[in-house]
């Protein structure tokens, strides 16, 4: 008589660790794609001296696709920042510590999101509006336009500042319940952590200093920071291993 081998299923606890693994889906793409998305418009925005007034004004002044690149830019960290709060829902973690982690770590990206609004409307509306009425003034008038655009540019420091000290912040509150919860990758935290730091070190470089050469390297490091540890938490989300399927009966 043929006989009937045992069909292997897959354990309870299998079945639950590819479950938390595919909620990640969500947050771990929004994540990346915004990233990226931020990335990639970042690189059409005017380039120059950022601290040279005179200079970088006449620059920003001719720049045609301003506003479009400011809204991409917003888009982009919109994106992100929707990923973050999702990763919150994701990692479900139920620790004390770590729960409360992920809640502060939440309003703090809220709270970036809404700084990041104010800081756009300051730099993509603002200034533009202010560097091509200092660039268009009739000369006796330029002075007192540059004046206002340099306040403009003063405003835009600050309003940067603390949107880098509040995602900074998130970034480190998911860092540590991340690295609480076991079917995470600890080293993904990790990463998340030094990226939170990089960007207190921006929110400080920039209220003290503005848009110097230290800022631009502590943006460069965080950006490689956050694709390595969002390219990796995508592995995870996304490597599925399916329950193994009972063999033909014989």
């Amino acid at each position: 008589m043929p006989s009937t081998l045992p069909a292997l299923s897959a354990t309870p606890a299998h079945t639950e660790d590819l479950g938390r693994r595919t909620s990640l889906r969500l947050p771990a793409t929004l994540l990346l794609v915004g990233q990226l998305l931020y990335i990639a418009v970042t690189q059409f925005h005017t380039d120059g001296d950022a601290n040279n007034h005179p200079a970088v004004f006449t620059e920003y002044a001719g720049s045609g696709i301003w506003t479009v690149v400011h809204l991409g830019q917003f888009a982009g960290m919109a994106v992100l920042l929707a990923g973050l709060v999702a990763l919150f829902f994701a990692l479900d973690v139920q620790a004390g510590t770590a729960r409360w982690a992920g809640r502060f770590g939440a309003a703090s990206a809220v709270a970036t999101l809404a700084l990041y609004g104010v800081l756009q409307a300051v730099d993509g509306v603002a200034l533009k509006q202010a560097v091509n009425a200092w660039a268009s003034a009739p000369y006796a008038e330029k002075p007192a336009r540059f004046a206002g655009a340099e306040a403009i540019r003063w405003l835009e420091w600050g309003v940067r500042s603390y949107q880098n000290f509040a995602l900074g912040l998130a970034l480190l509150l998911f860092a540590a319940a991340v690295m609480r919860t076991a079917w995470v990758p600890r080293p993904i935290g990790h990463l998340m952590g030094l990226s939170g730091l990089t960007y207190l070190v921006q929110g400080w470089v920039v209220g003290s200093a503005g848009f110097s050469r230290t800022e631009t390297i502590a943006i460069v490091l965080a950006f490689v920071l956050d694709v390595a540890w969002m390219i990796w938490l995508a592995v995870v989300a996304w490597r599925t291993r399916d329950a193994q399927s009972p063999p033909p009966a014989r």
